[in-house]
């Protein structure tokens, strides 16, 4: 379980990214907009606000305060992956995706609204993503802005996590038998969950203007990260419970989805997720003591209950 007061670090950066939330999401026209409707607003509040742990801006946040550099924005960057997140949350959920009535224990956006607008809802959140990223509040260096943007549009996209969602659904068997071996889903999960959370590590190492060796060895941490997340999740659908997760439990045994669980078995995927924990750990040896906060993030992705 999580110490005190890493706990406490972790409520304060996900307060701070609430409040920037609604801040970003307020009914204030900004400059260079026309309106913004109501109906649609309100479905992005549902899908953004109100829950979550907020994980990948703390990644970002506490990467960026390794490297000396703290304020707004590093949270402003980490919020912007957090958006990223929260977009492909509303698509995933689709009745065409993992068709869920559930996330964080409330209506998904489609069920709260309709499926149209949670489609409008996860593209506007995606835009607003790259608004804030390409924002000067973000960084003063343009360069930085657009690394940042880039970086986004790498892991978000065709060969991250759009493309792992594509795999996820074709080993549904969606377009024909499809059987993944281990290394199958290792790339599937890679793409899908990975490469987000990798890059909320990489936005902190970008914004905290990391030298190539500290943001090698932040990239690993992350990559690993990210594939001990996944295993995690994987456990936790098979052991938690609806209560727990806030969303259906055992929907992925259900659907048929290649998981770890599924090529190593239980104790092996305990193993493993073990096995990655130590990976991840063992990045960050260059950083001594100062990266402990980040060790307690690694250590609670692997043994949280939701």
């Amino acid at each position: 379980m999580t110490d005190a007061p890493f706990a406490a670090r972790l409520a304060a950066v996900a307060a701070d990214v609430e409040a920037l939330l609604e801040r970003l999401l307020s009914d204030e026209v900004r400059t260079g907009e026309i309106a913004r409707p109501r109906r649609l607003l309100a479905a992005m509040r549902h899908g953004a606000l109100g829950g979550g742990k907020r994980l990948r801006p703390f990644l970002a946040v506490e990467t960026a305060l390794l490297l000396g550099r703290s304020g707004e924005g590093p949270l402003l960057a980490g919020t912007g992956v957090e958006l990223l997140h929260c977009y492909s949350l509303v698509h995933d959920d689709l009745p065409s995706m993992d068709d869920d009535d559930l996330r964080r224990g409330r209506p998904t956006v489609h069920k709260a609204y309709d499926e149209a607008t949670a489609i409008l809802a996860g593209d506007a959140l995606q835009t607003l993503a790259f608004e804030v990223m390409a924002d000067p509040a973000t960084d003063p260096d343009g360069a930085v802005r657009a690394e940042l943007a880039l970086g986004l549009a790498r892991a978000a996209g065709l060969g991250g996590m759009a493309g792992g969602q594509m795999l996820d659904l074709a080993a549904e068997g969606r377009y024909g038998a499809t059987t993944l071996d281990e290394d199958a889903i290792r790339t599937l999960q890679a793409m899908k969950t990975g490469a987000i959370l990798a890059f909320a590590v990489e936005a902190g190492a970008i914004v905290g203007r990391a030298d190539a060796g500290a943001r090698a060895a932040l990239l690993a941490f992350g990559r690993h990260l990210g594939a001990a997340f996944q295993i995690a999740d994987d456990i936790l659908d098979r052991e938690a419970t609806t209560e727990q997760l806030g969303k259906a439990a055992g929907k992925d045994a259900a659907a048929g989805k290649g998981t770890l669980v599924d090529a190593l078995g239980m104790e092996g995927a305990k193993r493993e997720a073990a096995r990655l924990l130590d990976a991840t750990l063992a990045a960050l040896d260059r950083f001594g003591p100062a990266a402990e906060t980040l060790r307690e993030a690694a250590r609670f992705t692997v043994s949280r209950s939701s």
